[in-house]
């Protein structure tokens, strides 16, 4: 009896306390600067060095690059190669984020940004590019960008790229020409020559 009373002395001291439940998602949770949201790419730094890709114990990165030639600065110099980065992705249904590739990165490519609403529908939508992982540096906490580096930058639209380069789409003004004119032209007969049916 003694241990019932108490019991209810507990649930009673609980009822009068205020409740600390967030309403996520209309209240959003504030979280430490450097939260282990999601990991996001900053392109420019990347060598495709496939060392984050090689250290990953879930295999989850996925890259792939070409090589490309750069002319000599001076004259009589020499052609260096350097590797351009076609594909990068994180497959966030693998990923535990530990952090591995962060770490192990020797061009500061790779940051933690404390997003977390990216959750998906179909577990194959959480594949993410290099565009959408990109996208995720915006929210990179400052004291952890590598140097020269000013925030991101969000790439200008197609439309909006192209009228900063003073590049309008011209309407087309070449005629179309009619399918007849495509179509080969019966031979005429030449003076002296007879039709195959003729005597």
């Amino acid at each position: 009896m003694k241990g019932l009373l108490k019991g209810l002395a507990t649930t009673a001291k609980m009822l009068a306390r205020r409740s600390h439940t967030a309403q996520y998602p209309h209240t959003e949770p504030v979280l430490p600067e450097r939260s282990r949201g999601v990991v996001a790419l900053l392109e420019d730094n990347c060598t495709s060095c496939m060392l984050c890709a090689r250290e990953c114990p879930s295999w989850c990165i996925y890259i792939d690059s070409h090589k490309e030639e750069t002319p000599p600065e001076t004259e009589g110099g020499r052609a260096r190669s350097h590797n351009v980065l076609d594909q990068f992705d994180i497959d966030f249904s693998l990923c535990m984020y530990c952090g591995i590739c962060i770490e192990v990165c020797p061009f500061d490519a790779l940051f933690w940004a404390p997003d977390y609403a990216y959750a998906e529908g179909d577990i194959r939508n959480l594949l993410h590019g290099k565009e959408r992982l990109g996208t995720w540096m915006k929210n990179v906490p400052e004291s952890t960008w590598p140097k020269n580096y000013s925030g991101y930058v969000e790439a200008p639209t197609p439309s909006v790229a192209a009228e900063q380069d003073g590049v309008q789409a011209q309407p087309s003004t070449r005629e179309s020409t009619p399918p007849e004119a495509h179509q080969p032209q019966a031979r005429q007969p030449e003076a002296g020559e007879t039709g195959a049916g003729e005597g």
